[in-house]
């Protein structure tokens, strides 16, 4: 997807060797470390001692004694291995000396510390077994660096066949671009970390009772659950009668009782804040936030985080590693295998030649009968209807397994109908084997990959229906035969086979997260298997889980919590990086990466895309040339044209009656003429018809659309003819300068890439035309003469691809026109086509009336009426807005807006049945809705109209929103049973906000993402089900009827389950209190019960279903593992990590890949090349670039420049960079006015305000005020300086809590000046800018489909009692409670347990069957379609859209330099230059300046005038021709500039590339006409020259100014002649040819550079202005021109000035200096009247 283009270049440099350099010179004296078993043997021997390591805990030896000497006596073995190799390397290499010296290898450097490490655990274990050294002490940590010896297991596949330098550079990319998006993720990290500690500071207060003492605080003592609550009365949670609110640190808890999470300094923040990013406990953080300070500080503070954090920034990290990736599988093809089309293993193709002696592929079926089976047996094997009739009998067992369900604890299982149908479908598919044997023969059938699984099935299924063996493990092999109905769908088959085949790379994945698990889970278990009470990482199995459950990130916050209370406070800091470490490269990195394989799985091969693309562009000029069905049924119906009679004509005969259509027509053409001929007079505006022509043009835009079109497409036939002429005129003078020698003598110079490009469409264009043959016949070789007839072939061919493209597009526009045809038949023979309802006439006033108010809307672009062009208006943003839907449509947004802020008011407790002012807002919608829809049927018509308000999904919707409403307003039901029609309709009502989507135009498109991937979509839903089935029946038939247990955890039969017994209660998940001796935690008595647990069961496949959806999406899964586990068996844990592994790693990146490649394929990316690619993203980057709000240096070398290069100078940035981080360390603490701490921080702060003040004023003064203005970045500091000089103001003057809290807003406000300090931050931050603006309307989308939800269930749910997770803070009593509540859910935050909540049933619960809002029972199918749903579309689809848009966006930023077709050295440079023109920073100049322009750019946008004078002409014009003369601005010049610098070939698209070369056609073409006009003139005027030469008088004349003009050359600087005397202006051509100077080089064009500075009698008499000042005109003195020279003359009186510069030639445009803006200041002080033939004649 973001391949880059380097990837495809070959370099011839020595491969790159990652891997181990075992294979040792051959003579070597020790033969045995070359032999391969032993390489082999060392890497077992690497497996072997990580599972030595992974056995050597003191629990593991606890439980089995034996295992210490086992791993002794192993650990002994491999030391003496690894020794012995050590040595033998050692004496072969060398210690120290030589170049492959021992220590100077970085493996070998490797292998000595892993042997050291191993030797150091077994002198450990020795001290252990004689009892020296406890097994308990932290001296096992000492085991920690042993684990990483799997790396030798696998390091020999890092052997890659590739050039160092390029795996090099990679990597060191891949690094800066990870390192650069961790210190963006930490720039936020501390951003909210300073917000939080300043807006919240510690949780520490509490409700407690009334009698608690200092110092003794205990369970009993707290409020059940835990409580925060708030200081103050006003705000925050206050605790009730018999409770108090206490600083439970002033009672004496310590830090480690309390917690760790919190906001009490910026540690402690920037820990809570990476913890509520992972979306993992982060909203019960928001609970205690709102209970103990106001609510909308934590609402604000906590959305936004999770919004920027977790949507935003997170996922940057996928957009590097799928760059990075999408480079790296350029590279590693040959390792992983080319993608190749899906093809079936049992055909082959072959090349066979055809009657015409041509070749083609023909497929050879290697099912060719191979065995001893009769023909009859063979044929019937090889038919469909056999294999049709296995998948049918496949589906039927899966059904049959699927419906298996758990009958009771007394029935006989094993023998049941289930079991007896599982033996007969297990006889049937062994004999289907055995048949496929018997014809193919052995060898031929496990030739099939195919066939080897259904054997493996075949075994594992017949094995398992033994009935000792029946429902066990083997059960995988019966519930696996699912997986062959894939080949039920080609498309389904075609798209497992593009996901998971060729498998190397997905596999390796696998294997490298397998080895990252056990690696990880063994230096964990090193490192706190000896900390008590701590059980999670005892033993091995334990760790593996802990680290496995970190990975899946559910629960990974209460693992590091357990083991931060288990550590104590001392190492608590290094434990959490640890695991934030592993957790940060686990979820970011790790899941990436698999996201990243899935993509390229997806992407197309670079050589496919190019045919994709045509084929493409070929299938949408197929369009659709019927008219849709509501309209061809006209059709059916006779033709009855509507006939007019012509009265009032003096004939004797009875005239027929002529049809109105015809007789309208000539009408209005009659008067069209006539009102043309009647504006013809000599007083009249010669463009007055064209006016009358235009209007009319304007009342049927889209017929004046296809006749420019049909226009075009005849100038293209005749394109040809033209472009060879002009092709070979631009040859013959290019001959004939390089015969005549006029380009000898110049300096050679690197080509800039205007003129490579230039230079390859020149000769493009004379090849493709069969021109070259003149070009090739001096001289070459047999070789030349090959390359160029190839090129030749090449050419001819992208000839014909022209010729394809430009059919496609005429068949396009014959369709359409066809199309419209067919619709004007329609329309003139059938009276009631296009009659809305049948009644209201075509040209009805009533109706026309109806349709200028329908389609009324604010004119967005406002032209102008001479030129056409439109005007750039101060607020077109505005305007753009207001144009976007009709008058109408606005309307009804804000009607609708009103209507669901009225519903927001709407509760079970404040229904709009009893509620009048709720009722008005449902009236005026439905009054309103009635309108717009009575407007639009007599406007456009209901349904059988081409313009029709039922025409498509939206129409339909909003009918069916309208019908709701006005029936729900009509009906008004006062009483609403629960699961009732009635509120079935109260639901349907909450469509309501989804009017929105049809009538904002961006919100369709937003639809139609994300419905337009639907089947891609609906194939990953299908293998997920899969998955699901699979998994569900094999749960059902293990663990059915198994996790059923006593409530009582001290029962173990069923038969002593019975009484009550007493259960602890959970008092708060933060503290962390100890039982003091003989203190009971608080609890109450229940009865027991014998049940499943409460939220999942394996009794049927439904619920076995639903309980694997819930742990797809990673909530739920540690308690149905720690379930299994308890009930079952440890063993049984394995099913539910393998299902979360494939689950998360596979299935849900498989959501992230499909949606992100959909996502490319709506937006026209997926088929784009690379260079396409790179060409879309300069464009979007151009659009951005804006022209530099610097200021020039200082003219002199003042104070003004001395504090311009002071404050220019990185090294002061830098230094400002610094304070500014110094003073925002200052917010680590809450600034509390009653804390002393605050004064001496405030007084620092004031002293940094200082700073800033000053900084800002050295600027002011470099840049004067003006030119600091200019910039944003400097308006921003201003006015955070100026708010910093307030606050210290108002500080001293008051001193109070509300001073300190607008210091600490100033210091965050400055802190955000550091992105813009930092480049990598300033493109990222752009990235997430970007992202934000492209996916506006994705965002209002989630919302209004969040608000849709929670007006549901607020009908739904509203009045279900308190559960689990249903709490005062989490209910759906009111929309505003909903919102929060799905904005949860979204973040997927307990959202399953939420759903059980809401599936309450009687008997828990109280039900009430006349109204719904009188009950507390929850609706079970209800919650389980509300909140399954919600969770799929906002989750999995919505929320990967944001990942799609970052991903693009990234790729856009941050970019680096050879990717780019323009780097970012080249728009800098154009933006200074542009700087130098733009004098008055306005972003436009006149057009005439752009050649000014042009000449100043160097580097790689330079243009050489000697070389490149055709390609400068032709930019000029093109600017000329584009803004018809008039002002161009930034972004034109720019993307003139980019077209020019691209091949267009490669880089655009095939509609962007005809109309392109259309343009550039005509420039050339009208270029050409113009410079032979010229060159006319010029011959004209040499002959006048000739005659007027024949004077001696003028012979004389023009010597003497020759003398004067060599005297005036002579100094070095500057001169200044004074004016003459008054004279009359004498006009002349100066036709002396000056000599050259090498030494000196003009930045603008003179008049001795083949055509300067030319001026006629016009001028006379216009007073001149000179440096700021206006000069009266004086009389000119002819003299004559150098090279060095810049002459400006004047008609009438004017001012003479000869000037001389001398300048170095430079290569880059920043070391112009001063010199170039003196002299550009001179040359723009003169104002200029060139024509356009003057721009062309340079």
């Amino acid at each position: 997807m973001l391949k880059r283009k380097q990837s495809s270049r070959v370099e011839a440099q020595p491969v790159t060797d990652f891997g181990p350099d075992e294979s040792l010179s051959d003579n070597a004296d020790i033969l045995w470390i070359n032999k391969p078993w032993v390489h082999s043997l060392l890497r077992i021997c690497a497996i072997i001692s990580v599972i030595s390591v992974c056995m050597n805990t003191p629990k593991t030896f606890e439980h089995y004694p034996p295992l210490q000497y086992v791993t002794f006596a192993l650990d002994t073995l491999l030391m003496f291995l690894y020794t012995a190799e050590m040595i033998a390397k050692m004496h072969i290499r060398g210690i120290v000396k030589g170049d492959s010296s021992y220590v100077k290898d970085r493996w070998c450097v490797f292998d000595g510390f892993m042997v050291f490490c191993l030797w150091v655990s077994l002198v450990l274990q020795v001290f252990e077994i004689a009892e020296i050294v406890d097994q308990m002490s932290p001296w096992g940590m000492l085991r920690i660096p042993r684990p990483l010896i799997m790396i030798r297991a696998f390091r020999i596949y890092f052997r890659f066949e590739l050039p160092r330098t390029r795996i090099t550079n990679i990597l060191k990319r891949s690094g800066e671009q990870i390192w650069s998006v961790s210190i963006f993720l930490l720039f936020f990290l501390l951003l909210y970390g300073i917000l939080g500690v300043q807006m919240f500071g510690t949780f520490t207060y509490h409700c407690v009772t009334d009698d608690t003492q200092p110092g003794n605080v205990t369970w009993n003592n707290l409020a059940i659950p835990d409580t925060h609550c708030s200081r103050e009365l006003e705000e925050g949670y206050q605790c009730p009668p018999g409770f108090k609110c206490m600083d439970l640190e002033d009672l004496g808890l310590s830090r480690q009782e309390l917690g760790y999470s919190g906001f009490n300094e910026i540690g402690t923040s920037i820990f809570t804040v990476y913890e509520a990013a992972s979306q993992e406990g982060w909203v019960f953080l928001m609970y205690r936030a709102i209970d103990s300070f106001p609510r909308w500080r934590s609402y604000f503070y906590f959305i936004t985080l999770i919004f920027f954090l977790a949507w935003l920034v997170k996922n940057v990290f996928i957009a590097v590693i799928i760059e990075t990736f999408a480079e790296i599988r350029v590279q590693f093809q040959q390792m992983w295998g080319s993608r190749s089309s899906t093809t079936s293993t049992a055909t082959t193709q072959m090349f066979h030649e055809d009657a015409a002696g041509g070749w083609q592929l023909v497929a050879v079926d290697v099912n060719k009968p191979q065995g001893r089976a009769p023909a009859c047996l063979q044929k019937m094997m090889r038919s469909s209807v056999f294999h049709m009739f296995i998948l049918s009998m496949v589906a039927v067992d899966v059904i049959v397994a699927a419906s298996n369900y758990y009958k009771g604890e007394n029935f006989k299982r094993q023998y049941d109908e289930f079991y007896l149908a599982e033996v007969a479908f297990t006889v049937l598919f062994d004999l289907e084997a055995l048949l496929k044997i018997w014809c193919l023969g052995f060898t031929g059938y496990i030739s099939s990959s195919l066939h080897k699984f259904e054997l493996l099935l075949v075994i594992g299924t017949t094995l398992h229906i033994y009935p000792d063996l029946y429902h066990s493990q083997f059960t995988y092999f019966q519930v696996l035969r699912v997986v062959r109905l894939i080949k039920i769908s080609p498309a389904l088959e075609d798209f497992v086979y593009k996901i998971f085949g060729p498998g190397k790379k997905l596999g390796s994945l696998v294997v490298f997260t397998a080895s990252l698990l056990i690696v990880m889970s063994a230096i964990s278990l090193q490192m706190f298997c000896f900390v008590e009470e701590l059980d999670r990482f005892t033993t091995f199995p334990r760790a593996f889980m802990s680290m496995f459950q970190i990975l899946t990130q559910e629960g990974w916050v209460d693992v590091m919590d357990q083991t931060l209370n288990a550590v104590g406070h001392m190492w608590a800091p290094v434990v959490a990086i640890y695991f934030i470490l592993y957790h940060l490269f686990a979820t970011l990195i790790l899941l990436s990466l698999f996201v990243a394989v899935i993509l390229d799985n997806l992407e197309l091969d670079e050589d496919l895309k190019k045919l994709k693309q045509l084929k493409q562009s070929e299938a949408n000029a197929d369009t659709k040339e019927k008219l849709p069905l509501r309209l061809r049924i006209f059709e059916k119906f006779p033709n009855r044209p509507q006939m007019v009679k012509i009265s009032k004509l003096p004939s004797d005969f009875t005239v027929p009656k002529i049809r109105e259509s015809f007789m309208k027509q000539f009408i209005d053409r009659q008067q069209q003429d006539t009102s043309c001929l009647l504006r013809r007079l000599p007083s009249a505006s010669s463009s007055s018809c064209d006016h009358s022509k235009r209007s009319a043009i304007e009342e049927n835009k889209y017929i004046d659309q296809k006749l420019r079109k049909s226009v075009f497409s005849i100038r293209a036939r005749n394109l040809l003819e033209k472009e060879t002429a002009i092709n070979k005129i631009l040859r013959a003078c290019t001959r004939q300068r390089m015969l005549s020698g006029s380009f000898e003598g110049q300096p050679a110079k690197e080509r800039s890439i205007l003129s490579v490009q230039h230079h390859i469409r020149q000769e493009r264009r004379s090849l493709r035309h069969g021109s070259n043959s003149q070009r090739i016949s001096r001289g070459k070789s047999l070789e030349t003469l090959t390359q160029d007839h190839s090129n030749t072939v090449r050419y001819r061919n992208a000839q014909r691809e022209d010729s394809e493209i430009k059919m496609i597009q005429e068949k396009k526009e014959q369709a359409e026109m066809k199309r419209k045809v067919q619709e004007e038949e329609l329309r003139e023979n059938h009276p009631y086509f296009d009659k809305p309802l049948f009644i209201v006439g075509r040209e009805h006033r009533f109706r026309n009336f109806c349709r200028v108010v329908v389609r009324a809307r604010f004119n967005a672009s406002k032209t102008d009426p001479v030129t056409g062009a439109v005007k750039n208006t101060k607020y077109h943003q505005l305007y753009d807005l207001l144009g976007l839907v009709t008058y109408l449509d606005w309307v009804m947004i804000i009607v609708t807006i009103c209507s669901c802020i009225s519903m927001m008011f709407e509760s079970p407790f404040r229904r709009v049945m009893h509620a009048p002012t709720l009722q008005i807002a449902e009236y005026v919608f439905v009054i309103f809705m009635s309108i717009e829809l009575n407007l639009k049927i007599m406007a456009d018509g209901l349904f059988f109209t081409p313009t029709a308000v039922i025409r498509d999904f939206g129409g339909v919707m909003d009918i069916f929103i309208y019908l709701v409403s006005l029936i729900f307003l009509c009906w008004m039901p006062q009483n609403v049973p629960a699961k009732s029609g009635a509120q079935l309709l109260m639901v349907l009502r909450c469509l309501r906000p989804l009017r929105i989507f049809k009538l904002v135009p961006q919100m369709r498109k937003v639809v139609r993402e994300l419905f337009s991937g639907f089947k891609e979509i609906f194939l990953v839903s299908i293998l997920l089900l899969t998955l699901m089935l699979v998994f569900a029946s094999f749960g059902v038939q293990l663990f059915a009827g198994k996790l059923a247990k006593c409530n009582d955890p001290h029962i173990i039969s069923r038969e002593d389950c019975h009484g009550i017994f007493r259960i602890n209660v959970s008092v708060s998940k933060n503290l962390n209190l100890k039982l003091r001796p003989g203190e009971k935690k608080p609890g109450f008595w229940v009865p027991r019960v014998w049940a499943n647990p409460r939220n999942f069961n394996f009794d049927n496949v439904g619920n076995a279903m639903l309980a694997l959806f819930e742990v797809l999406s990673l909530k739920g899964w540690v308690e149905v593992r720690d379930v299994i586990i308890h009930r079952v068996g440890p063993i049984h844990g394995i099913y539910i990590h393998v299902f979360v592994f494939l689950g998360c790693m596979i299935g849900l990146t498989l959501f992230v890949g499909v949606v992100i490649a959909n996502f490319n394929e709506n937006k026209g990316t997926a088929l784009l090349t690379v260079d396409q690619r790179r060409w879309e993203d300069l464009k979007s980057r151009l659009k951005i670039a804006q022209p530099l709000h610097l200021p020039p240096r200082p003219d002199n070398d003042g104070f003004r420049a001395r504090m311009y290069d002071i404050t220019q100078h990185p090294f002061f940035k830098r230094t400002i960079a610094v304070l500014v981080l110094a003073q925002s360390v200052l917010l680590s603490v809450k600034w509390d006015a009653a804390d002393p701490v605050t004064v001496p921080l405030a007084t620092m702060s004031v002293v940094f305000t200082f700073i800033f003040v000053l900084e800002v004023t050295m600027k002011i003064i470099a840049m004067s005020p003006s030119g600091f203005w200019q910039s944003r970045r400097n308006r921003y500091d201003l006015l955070v300086t100026s708010l910093g000089v307030i606050w210290v103001i108002l500080h001293f003057a008051l001193l109070n809590a509300y001073t300190y809290m607008m210091g600490a807003c100033v210091i965050v406000f400055r802190f955000f000046s550091i992105c813009g300090k930092h480049v990598t931050l300033k493109m990222l931050l752009l990235t997430v800018v970007v992202s934000m603006y492209k996916s506006f309307f994705i965002i209002v989308g989630m919302f209004l489909l969040l608000l849709c939800y929670a007006f549901a269930g607020v009908v739904l749910f509203g009045t279900v009692k308190y559960g689990e997770n249903i709490n005062r803070h989490a209910n759906f009593s009111s929309a505003g409670k909903a919102i929060t509540v799905l904005f949860r859910i979204v973040t997927g935050e307990d959202w399953n347990k939420i759903m059980h909540d809401c599936m309450v049933q009687p008997p828990f619960c109280t039900p009430d069957n006349s109204t719904y809002w009188k009950t507390d029972c929850g609706n079970y199918a209800g919650a389980l379609m509300y909140f399954c749903s919600f969770y799929v579309i906002i989750a999995y689809i919505m929320l990967n859209l944001l990942v799609a848009i970052i991903v693009e966006n990234f790729s856009l930023f941050y970019s680096t330099e050879e990717d780019q077709l323009l780097s970012y050295n080249d728009l800098r440079h154009f933006q200074i230059i542009w700087n130098m023109v733009d004098d008055k920073r306005e972003g436009v100049i006149p057009t005439f300046r752009v050649k000014f322009l042009l000449r100043l750019l160097r580097g790689r946008l330079e243009v050489d005038l000697d070389k490149d004078k055709l390609l400068f002409k032709h930019m000029c014009y093109e600017m000329e021709r584009l803004h018809n003369g008039g002002d161009v601005t930034f972004h034109d010049v720019l993307s003139m500039l980019s077209y020019r610098s691209v091949d267009i070939r490669k880089s655009l698209q095939l509609e962007e590339l005809l109309a392109r070369e259309q343009l550039e056609y005509t420039i050339e073409e009208e270029v050409a006409k113009q410079t032979i006009r010229m060159w006319l003139k010029k011959c004209l005027k040499r002959i006048r020259a000739k005659q007027q030469q024949s004077c001696s008088i003028i012979h004389s004349l023009r010597e003497s100014q020759q003398q004067e003009l060599s005297r005036f050359l002579n100094p070095p600087s500057i001169e200044t002649t004074q004016p003459s005397e008054d004279m009359n202006a004498i006009n002349q051509d100066n036709s002396a040819q000056p000599e050259t100077s090498s030494q000196q080089q003009l930045l603008s064009p003179t008049l001795s550079d083949r055509g300067g500075y030319r001026q006629d009698s016009a001028d006379a008499g216009k007073p001149q202005r000179k440096f700021g000042q206006w000069r009266l005109p004086s009389a000119p003195k002819p003299i004559s021109h150098s090279v060095s020279s810049v002459n400006l003359r004047f008609g009438g009186r004017s001012t003479m000035k000869s000037v001389v510069c001398k300048i170095n030639p430079m290569s880059d445009a920043a070391s112009c200096g001063s010199e170039v803006k003196k002299w550009w200041t001179r040359q723009l002080t003169v104002e200029s009247d060139e024509s356009g033939e003057d721009l062309l004649d340079i």
